[in-house]
């Protein structure tokens, strides 16, 4: 404890470098009660668990943050894992801190059925806390800070997954909230637990490097200092390698070597005012080669983040490329702290957003998430929120910034709606382009509209990359063409289905239906059908859960195939491939009404001299032989043993419309499946329509569901079913 009340004597330093007014009585009382709650605890590496609060709380300070942050910091963790309650902060410490505490309790509180979907509430539950208070999302940066930074204790698996999530959600947030500086620190720290060799090979070959770095930055640094100086202008230079993560990236998204990366080096010029940006990056163009394409300005146009500076990429006298970052003061406080240091709170005023243009992203993107499934929502999220940008301007000078890649249609709806959805076409730069053109940094962008446009274009959803663009297109059809969507719908699932081996009297049967609803969360066919042509729904996505869940229930039925146990001391003999309850090594056939086949509910008949006679379930032969008692008695469970080694005989029966060479395409694709076929007759009756009856040999039921769909796919083939008796 000596150790913590140590670091708390540097905490209230820091508190008071960056945040003087800070009342310091307020601040000791919410540690001392926070140190009391937390009196049993500890950490997984054997400190006591307040030293974490503290570190957070610490992570707040250094941003300049006001006090009641700095208090709900301290608090962050008592409604969770202590008995203090909401009222009880509230009471001490104020509504305002109490609040704060609460919005970090709930972003941790909620169970979910598949990582998609926890991913989706997190970030959904951080970004409604966005809006509430900032200071929410701040804390909870500090605190995945501090955890990331003390990883190292957390078993393998732990790491693992908080890395990822970290990556996958923390880290893109810093970004979108402009707060470079941590950012960049949980990128580290992610990557060093997801690759720790590739990290490990970066981390030494910069230290085999290292005295030649530090030569280097050095000597730039000093060359851009005098040379400034010389021409009255005052600046801080700071000059480093940059950080582990952005090296990485290039190495493995490139397919390069250390060596081949071009800005291993940054250097930043930070000066007191705008005009002095401009001219440094004057004076650095005359020192140092400029490399054509690697220069942009985010003063004049600002990242959606707020950051601005001036980057300019050179190479120096001894052939090495370096980047140089040029701002102010003010922009380097808001590039490492984002909108921690915009953030300035005063007696009486809400945490909501001061400017509510810079955070329009915050409300985009809960509108987003309202017709997206999970998986598709987090993959929007990571768009908007990590993805480079390109800045075009429209006709009257506005500037819009869009992910790189965007094209017009993107463009046409971050305007308006309405502009998107009576588009007709589009010139850039003065020139017609195709609505899939590609818009880069400067281009002058006009839209072409029309109010007796008939809207969107499916295409569209395969052509825009933005996520807001993409849900504006969803909605119009949602509300637009219904069963136009059911039926592109339906088509689309179909196709998907018959790829996987599916037909849709597959999923259609009563003990089937329900839970494929349930799985996919539709109230019908007809719902889901009209979510795939409308786009808040892949066919393909659909397909893949519905085989998931189908897959469960086969298996939930093979274990009930075998309620007989099979004792240690005397293992049944599988006669056919198949188990027979209480008899063993007796004569097996399986009945030729229904020709059952691995994976069929199955159950035996005892016959007369011919032993047992296997049946599918569903044969009619079966049930109405359950009418009469005295066969009712002869009916025996039997179950498929595990094997593939016999072949089984069924029977199919299709129906066709007439045509010349439909037989040949039924036997081409029985012989393309290399599937034996022991009997086929065919005939043409009444109206046009041409019937076949097919014997085929197959070892499972999967290769006959196989088939079955193949055949459908048959033109002319209107059904197929198999023999029931």
């Amino acid at each position: 404890m000596d150790e913590v009340m140590e670091k708390y004597a540097h905490f209230e330093a820091v508190i008071k470098d960056n945040n003087p007014a800070a009342d310091l009585s307020r601040i000791r009382a919410a540690f001392d009660f926070a140190k009391s709650a937390h009196e049993n605890q500890k950490r997984k590496d054997g400190s006591p668990f307040i030293s974490h609060p503290l570190a957070a709380a610490e992570i707040i300070a250094e941003m300049g943050l006001d006090e009641e942050a700095i208090m709900a910091a301290l608090l962050h963790d008592c409604i969770e894992d202590t008995g203090v309650t909401y009222e009880e902060i509230s009471k001490r410490f104020g509504t305002s801190v109490a609040d704060i505490v609460e919005g970090v309790t709930k972003l941790s509180r909620v169970t979910y059925t598949s990582k998609e979907e926890e991913q989706m509430e997190n970030l959904r539950k951080m970004l409604l806390a966005m809006a509430k208070d900032i200071r929410v999302i701040i804390i909870k940066m500090a605190d995945r800070l501090h955890n990331m930074r003390t990883m190292e204790y957390q078993s393998a698996e732990k790491q693992s997954e908080k890395a990822l999530e970290t990556m996958e959600i923390y880290a893109p947030l810093a970004h979108r909230l402009g707060m470079q500086k941590i950012k960049w620190e949980l990128e580290d720290l992610s990557i060093l637990y997801l690759d720790p060799i590739g990290y490990a090979e970066i981390e030494e070959g910069l230290r085999r490097i290292m005295s030649s770095n530090e030569t280097f930055i050095d000597s730039m640094q000093s060359k851009i200092s005098e040379r400034l100086k010389e021409n009255g202008i005052e600046c801080d230079v700071y000059g480093r390698v940059k950080h582990i993560y952005s090296i990485y990236r290039k190495m493995y998204s490139q397919n390069k070597t250390l060596s081949e990366v071009l800005d291993l080096y940054a250097f930043r010029v930070i000066v007191n005012d705008i005009a002095d940006c401009y001219n440094v990056l004057g004076y650095i163009h005359e020192m140092f080669h400029p490399i054509p394409g690697h220069f942009k300005d985010y003063i004049g146009t600002p990242k959606p983040n707020m950051y601005q500076s001036l980057h300019t990429t050179v190479i120096g006298s001894d052939g090495i490329p370096f980047e140089v970052q040029i701002r102010t003061w003010d922009m380097h406080h808001t590039a490492e702290y984002g909108i921690a240091a915009h953030w300035k709170y005063k007696e009486g005023i809400s945490g909501k957003f001061a400017d509510e243009a810079k955070f329009a992203w915050v409300r985009r993107l809960l509108e987003s998430q309202q017709d997206s499934d999970a998986q598709d929502f987090f993959q929007d999220l990571k768009i908007d929120m990590f993805s480079d940008e390109v800045f075009v301007f429209t006709p009257r000078g506005d500037v819009i910034n869009l992910p790189a890649g965007a094209t017009p249609i993107d463009f046409a709806y971050t305007i308006h709606s309405a502009v998107g959805n009576r588009m007709t076409g589009a010139i850039v730069n003065g020139r017609i382009v195709p609505y899939n053109h590609e818009l880069a940094n400067g281009d002058i962008v006009e839209v072409l509209t029309s109010n007796s446009s008939k809207g969107p274009s499916r295409d569209w959803l395969n052509i825009v990359k933005s996520p807001e663009a993409r849900n504006k297109i969803r909605q119009w059809f949602k509300k637009e063409k219904r069963e136009e969507n059911i039926v592109h719908g339906k088509l689309s699932f179909e196709t998907e289905l018959r790829r996987v081996f599916l037909q849709m009297s597959d999923l259609t049967r009563e003990d089937i239906q329900p839970r494929i609803l349930k799985k996919l969360a539709f109230a019908s066919f007809d719902e889901l059908f009209a979510a795939i042509g409308y786009g808040g729904m892949s066919a393909q996505k659909a397909v893949n859960r519905i085989r998931d869940e189908l897959r469960a229930i086969d298996k939930t039925k093979k274990s009930e195939l075998m309620p007989f146990e099979i004792k240690p001391d005397k293992k049944l003999k599988p006669i056919h491939g198949i188990l027979v309850e209480g008899i063993d090594n007796c004569l097996v056939k399986f009945a030729r009404c229904c020709t059952p086949v691995p994976g069929d509910e199955s159950i035996g008949f005892i016959t007369r001299g011919f032993g047992v006679s296997v049946h599918r379930k569903d044969c009619k032969n079966y049930q109405k032989s359950l009418e009469t008692p005295e066969e009712a008695g002869r009916w025996v469970r039997v179950a498929w043993a595990n094997s593939d080694v016999d072949i089984y005989s069924t029977a199919l029966y299709i129906t066709a419309r007439e045509r010349s060479g439909i037989v040949m395409d039924i036997a081409t694709i029985l012989n393309a499946l290399k599937i034996r076929m022991t009997s086929f007759a065919a005939r043409d009756v009444d109206g046009g329509i041409t019937t076949a009856a097919i014997v085929i040999e197959i070892k499972t039921r999967e290769e006959l569901n196989a088939a079955i769909a193949r055949l459908a796919t048959v033109p002319g083939v209107t059904d197929i079913k198999r023999g029931d008796g």
